[in-house]
């Protein structure tokens, strides 16, 4: 916002509202981001008991992001669905 003084009352309240947004959904983002980090390093060092332990909450999380209109619909069910296909083929490494 350029200048407060001389704009419109709804016009201060609109950018204080959408501070508040961004600084929300840029907190659910940072989590999205680092909970998906946290789980790429598990499935790259090929952890069975780590990834089946992140494999929920990173769905949860991926979820909260979807619900929150973080992320798109479809993001969020491709990002599940690849995370699940990885980490099914990391268990399955490991019990052969």
């Amino acid at each position: 916002m350029a200048t407060i003084k001389g704009t419109k009352k709804q016009a201060r309240k609109r950018h204080r509202q959408s501070l508040e947004r961004r600084m929300r959904n840029k907190s659910v983002r940072t989590r999205v981001r680092r909970q998906m980090r946290l789980m790429r390093v598990a499935l790259d060092e090929g952890d069975a008991a780590k990834v089946k332990e992140l494999l929920p909450e990173t769905i949860s999380v991926i979820d909260v992001g979807w619900r929150r209109g973080v992320l798109h619909r479809n993001t969020a069910s491709r990002y599940k669905s690849r995370m699940a296909r990885q980490a099914q083929a990391v268990i399955n490494a490991t019990e052969a």
